[in-house]
């Protein structure tokens, strides 16, 4: 598994997915505070993060960035999975 220089305090788990080997996740907040820390401003950290960081590729283990979401971005997501089941127990029946 890759690591992140410099962003150890980020690190979150190990994501795992079928067929592919582990690799490291961040916490997305947590990666942007540390960057905060290295005398950068807000917009600045965002914007290393995006580009330098999301948008480097360095082979299959490559590390995993989370972006938590908040209750409301849960519900939403959850309740669009269960009215698809539902829908599809509908169409068996």
């Amino acid at each position: 598994m890759l690591r992140a220089e410099g962003l150890d305090a980020a690190i979150i788990g190990i994501c795992r997915r079928y067929g592919q080997e582990d690799v490291i996740l961040y916490d997305e907040a947590k990666v942007i505070e540390i960057l905060q820390k290295m005398d950068m401003d807000y917009e600045e950290a965002v914007e290393f993060y995006e580009f330098n960081i999301i948008g480097t590729w360095a082979g299959e283990g490559t590390p995993a960035f989370c972006f938590r979401l908040t209750d409301v971005e849960l519900d939403r997501i959850t309740g669009s999975i269960e009215k698809w089941v539902n829908q599809d127990k509908k169409d068996l029946h």
